[in-house]
Formats: C-alpha cells, sequence, structure tokens
C-alpha cells in the first residue's frame, strides 16, 4: 500500500464503527404476537442490553414477577409519575396505565448499554416523536388465526375483552409499514425470533450513517 492510499485511510475515523454508539430497540406488535415471551427469552439467552421494564396498573397475570415482568402500581402512584414527569410516554391500553420510566433509558444510554422496550402499537407511534432514530421492530403471529389461538390460550379475558383485543390487533396491523423491520414470530420458534431481532442489531451496528439517539 503507498503513502498516500495510507493517508486516505487514516484520514477517515472508524472510531464510530469499531465502537457503535448504543441503540434503542422498540419492539412492538398487535396482543398475542409474544412480545413478552420473545423479550423473556432474549434475557435467557444473555443478550447484553438494558432491557426496560413498563410500569402499569394492569392485574399481575399468573407468573409474572413485579419489577422483572412489568412494575405493577396502583392507579395513583402512576398518576403521581405522569405528574413529576418520571415516564418518557403514557397510555391507557384497555382500559389500563401503561408507561415507560426515562430514568432506566438514560441510565442505560449513559452506561453504553443497549436499549430494548416492547411497547403497543399506539406506544411506538409516540416513541417515534421522542426517539425517532430508535429502531422499529414490528412483531407478529403468521396468521390472524394464530394470534385469536393465542390470545384464548391465555384465559385472562372475556369473551368481550377479547373481542375488543382482536379488533384493536387487526387496526394495529394497518400500522405494520411505518416499523423498520417485520419479524415474524412462529409457534414454537421462539429461539429464531430471538436470532431474527439480534441479526437485526448486527445489521445496525454496521450501518454506513450510525443512528444517533438523543433524549
Amino acid at each position: 500500500m503507498g503513502r498516500s492510499e495510507r493517508a486516505v485511510i487514516d484520514a477517515v475515523d472508524l472510531t464510530p464503527y469499531l465502537h457503535p454508539a448504543p441503540l434503542v430497540l422498540i419492539i412492538s406488535g398487535p396482543s398475542g404476537a409474544g412480545k413478552d415471551a420473545t423479550v423473556k427469552r432474549m434475557i435467557e439467552l444473555g443478550f447484553p442490553c438494558h432491557f426496560v421494564v413498563t410500569a402499569t396498573t394492569r392485574p399481575r397475570r399468573p407468573g409474572e414477577v413485579h419489577g422483572v415482568d412489568y412494575y405493577f402500581v396502583g392507579r395513583e402512584e402512576f398518576e403521581r409519575m405522569i405528574r413529576e414527569g418520571e415516564l418518557i410516554e403514557h397510555a391507557v391500553v384497555y382500559g389500563e396505565y401503561k408507561g415507560i420510566p426515562k430514568r432506566q433509558i438514560h441510565e442505560a444510554l449513559a452506561s453504553g448499554r443497549d436499549v430494548v422496550m416492547r411497547i403497543d402499537v399506539q406506544g411506538a407511534a409516540r416513541m417515534r416523536q421522542v426517539i425517532p432514530d430508535a429502531v422499529f421492530i414490528f412483531l407478529t403471529a403468521p396468521s390472524e388465526e394464530e394470534l385469536v389461538r393465542r390470545l384464548r390460550a391465555r384465559h385472562t379475558e372475556t369473551p368481550e375483552a377479547l373481542e375488543r383485543r382482536l379488533a384493536t390487533a387487526r387496526q394495529e396491523m394497518q400500522e405494520i409499514h411505518k416499523f423498520d423491520y417485520v419479524v415474524i414470530n412462529r409457534e414454537d420458534q421462539l429461539d429464531c425470533t430471538v436470532h431474527r431481532i439480534l441479526s437485526i442489531v448486527e445489521a445496525e451496528k454496521s450501518r454506513a450513517v450510525p443512528r444517533k439517539v438523543a433524549l
């Protein structure tokens, strides 16, 4: 390699590619897509990310752990969090509050860790305004029939509530084109789903023009 060629290489700052800035991943999709199961599996496999724990007022489902699956809080406490500006976004989903605490995200990004957020489609729309350079991933089942089967298998909703979720899911599917990536979460292939998300992270870390996440 001649001196002129070496000079050109040396003039390029490779720091952003050698040490990529942390990403914010938004994993969203309709009820029954498997968002909770996917994030749980990512944690089990040791993804080196900070997984944001959402605060919610909805009742705890069997097997869910406070502070791990969600922060389960009362309505008064949640409304206090809203008043004091502790949430980066919040919404009423199926009659219950859900919101993302700011502090978790700030601390994770400051430490250089990627951040993973699991939120509904409504919340993802607001996050596009708050963090436009986040990576938005739409997770869904292969078909509406599969979504119905998964929701019924929970045995956590009345027939009326189930129908409301399905109606919302049909509307949410219309938002798919607003996301950066689509991942189909097939039955009994959860590890494949997780590895697809890992592939997205690896591709994003190799972008010629890196994303610049700012809060």
